[in-house]
Order: C-alpha cells, then structure tokens, then sequence
C-alpha cells in the first residue's frame, strides 16, 4: 500500500495598500519571506514535492515560485490551475483527483476560505483552529497523509501530520541549506548569482552595452541571482534580456568571478559574456527605465561600477583586437 503525502499551502501575506484588483494583489516582503522559510523547512526535511499545483492569482502563484527556489527546485515543478483561485471544497477535490498516482508527494498552493474547508473536509474535522482562532494563517503549511489514490480521495480519507506556522521557523535561512551552522538574511540560493557582458562587433571594434542600475545612480552590466533550475548561463540571458532589453549567445565558460557583501553575507558572481543577437524596442523591454548605452570597451571598463569587471571587458576588446 502506497502512502500518500498531501502539503496544503496557504498564499504569504498579500500587500493591501497596493491598488490592484483581487487577482492580481502582490505578496508583501514578509509574505515572499514566509514562502521562502516553508521551502527551506521542506528541502532540510527531504519533503520536497513532486509536483506543486497552484493558483494563478499573483500572490499565490509567488509564494508557489518562492518556496520552490527556496527548495533548490526550479518553476518547472509548478502547474497553474484556475480553479484553486476562489475554490471551494468541490473545486478542490476535482483538482486532487486529477493528479497521477504515480506521484506520491504533491503540494497545493491557495487561498481561504477554501483551503481551511478542505483541510477540515479531508481530516474529517480533525484539524481545529489554533488559541489565535486560525487554522490556516498566511503561508501556514499543512502535511496531510492518506493510503487512498488520488482519485479516490473523499471526506475523512486523510490523516493531518502536521501544521507549521512562518512564525515558528528561524527568520534567518541556514547556509548551507543543508547544514544550518550559520544564518543568513536570504535563502542560500541568492549568494550564487551570474552576471553577463553584453557585446556586439562593429567594423572590427567590440561595443559593450552598459545599463543604469535600478535607482539609475550608477552603469552596472545585467546580474542577478542565480535562479535554481536553470544554469548559470541561462540565468545570465535572463538578466540580459530583462535588464539590457537584449538576447544573444553566452559563451560556455565564465570568463571570471568577483564578491561583493549583500544580505548580511558575501554573494559570489560568476561573468559571462553574451554576443548580442537581437535588441529589444525601448517599448517592449521591461526595464526601459533604466536606460542603456553602446560604448567602446574603454569607456565601459571606466565607467561601470563594480571594479573588478574593468579587466574583464579590456580582455574581452583584446580578443577580438588580434
């Protein structure tokens, strides 16, 4: 006889003084931070997911993309499913009964008052409201068990395992993920991060494309985190194409590193250089309030921010000088 593990997650905290309608409401910082600490609980407690079936209203869908990261998964694991938005018991088995037996580990990420009904519904009223007079707080996850197929699954056909609160678990995230020696202010993934050099060849001369950081105080090149679930090159192209507005070829091989303190700790950047193929219209590319800028090698060595990627793009000049 399989057994079968059922997480019911509910949605982090959403910001209300955004002016946005229902659907579309963002989560608040505590409320990505709340998702990110059930997705590091799960990945120390070798309870990741097989599969994670989500709304697609905003606040859902990132606290599903959140907690996955967190668990060093990717959104590969993720399904959208518009009928958990605004759910009712009903609604909600229909989902579960859908979901391959094969699987025997699969996470459902909601909203109330739905996911409290069906948690009551599959339990057979055994879970009850804590003092606060909550059951399924914001971000509040639930660890169901049951022997029947998913297809199967009715009233009273599950066993609630455990309930975990954000607020219970370490505000600070144990690095390595793994070994919980230190704490740091972010998930262990945000200190491994990629950057990329944007570069085309024009009459036998390199241009670099340089970018405004996000408060324009300074020119920096495309970095970001290193997403789980793609590669670091992958993840460099992503930062290209939203930061620069351009796509293109990165090279295999990082062509250097350098550190810089963030989050209470060191984050290490991994850089690469993308031979730009295709530049994005200013109308279509998302971040065109930074603004961007072609410039000889030189220029862009003397003026980007982060010192150690001067040499980086001489070298790169270099190269294609001979």
């Amino acid at each position: 006889m399989v057994t079968r593990e059922l997480l019911l997650l509910r949605h982090g905290k959403s910001d209300w003084d955004v002016d946005a309608d229902d659907f579309d409401r963002p989560l608040t910082d505590r409320g990505k931070r709340g998702a990110q600490r059930m997705g590091v609980w799960l990945a120390t407690h070798d309870m990741v997911p097989q599969q994670v079936i989500s709304s697609p209203a905003e606040r859902a869908l990132v606290t599903a993309e959140k907690s996955c990261k967190a668990m060093g998964e990717g959104s590969a694991l993720i399904v959208k499913d518009k009928r958990i938005y605004l759910a009712d018991v009903d609604d909600l088995f229909d989902v579960i009964r859908e979901i391959p037996d094969q699987l025997e580990r699969v996470m459902l990420v909601g909203h109330n008052p739905g996911m409290e009904e069906f948690l009551i519904t599959l339990t057979n009223g055994e879970a009850a409201p804590e003092e606060d007079g909550k059951l399924l707080p914001t971000a509040t996850l639930a660890i169901l068990q049951t022997d029947e197929d998913w297809s199967n699954l009715k009233q009273g056909s599950a066993k609630l395992i455990r309930l975990i609160r954000p607020r219970t678990l370490p505000k600070k995230f144990p690095w390595p993920l793994m070994e919980a020696q230190e704490y740091r202010d972010r998930p262990a993934y945000y200190y491994n991060q990629s950057s990329v050099i944007p570069y085309r060849v024009r009459d036998g001369k390199v241009e670099i494309l340089i970018v405004r950081s996000s408060k324009k105080k300074h020119w920096v090149v495309p970095k970001g985190i290193h997403e789980p679930g793609l590669t670091a090159q992958e993840s460099a192209a992503h930062e290209a194409k939203e930061e620069a507005g351009v796509k293109g070829t990165v090279n295999a091989e990082a062509i250097g590193q350098y550190r810089y303190d963030k989050w209470g700790a060191t984050c290490v950047v991994d850089v690469y250089t993308l031979e730009v193929s295709h530049v994005i219209p200013e109308n279509e590319w998302e971040e065109s309030h930074r603004t961007r800028q072609w410039t000889s090698a030189v220029q862009a060595a003397s003026l980007v921010r982060q010192d150690e990627l001067g040499p980086m793009i001489l070298a790169l000049e270099k190269q294609y000088s001979k």
